[in-house]
């Protein structure tokens, strides 16, 4: 018996498996969603990250084999963003192993974790040790298909007690952010 590091393939099973990857990949393509950064959905995730009070916020949209945050808020005061060589920097894309969000999106549940420290499931999941993540919270992007395309979120490097108005938030957000994105895909208005 080997007592060494997990196998690559062990991480992967944190994740939640994904029956919907390949239907989501289509919708989000068909949609013009989850390829590149959308001005708009910046400052979505501002307005977010405003509301909450939290130091980070994202849209991110997951594909069958990646995650990318298409609408991207970082408070100058704070930054993830290392350095040396040798540490990861937050962008757009993020492997689909890492973070809440694939949780999210196969559950169609918003996700409170107030300090994924507490959570044995979470507490290892890359992005704590890596970027200091330690509270998330996070709810499903539901088109009108009933698919849920990805999520909007709002993390911090300190736990976070959310409580029940910050999850009512993140839950308007996104429905509100569905309604935006359908009508600007039936009548190309802006969001």
């Amino acid at each position: 018996m080997s007592y060494g590091p997990p196998h690559p393939v062990a991480r992967l099973l944190l994740t939640p498996e994904d029956k919907e990857a390949p239907a989501r990949a289509l919708r989000l393509f068909q949609l013009g969603l989850g390829e590149y950064p959308d001005p708009a959905l910046d400052t979505f995730a501002g307005h977010l990250a405003e509301l909450t009070g939290a130091p980070y916020a994202m849209v991110n949209f997951i594909g069958e084999n990646r995650q990318f945050f298409a609408g991207l808020h970082v408070r100058p005061t704070v930054n993830l963003a290392r350095t040396d060589d040798s540490k990861p920097v937050l962008g757009r894309p993020m492997e689909r192993d890492h973070g809440f969000c694939p949780h999210v999106v196969v559950r169609h549940k918003a996700l409170v974790l107030e300090d994924v420290c507490d959570y044995p499931r979470f507490a290892g999941n890359p992005i704590v040790d890596e970027f200091g993540i330690r509270s998330y919270l996070g709810a499903p992007l539901i088109d009108s298909t009933g698919m849920a395309l990805g999520t909007v979120c709002v993390i911090d490097v300190e736990p976070r007690p959310w409580g029940k108005a910050g999850l009512e938030t993140i839950k308007a957000s996104a429905a509100e952010l569905v309604m935006r994105l359908e009508r600007r895909a039936a009548d190309g208005l802006p969001l």
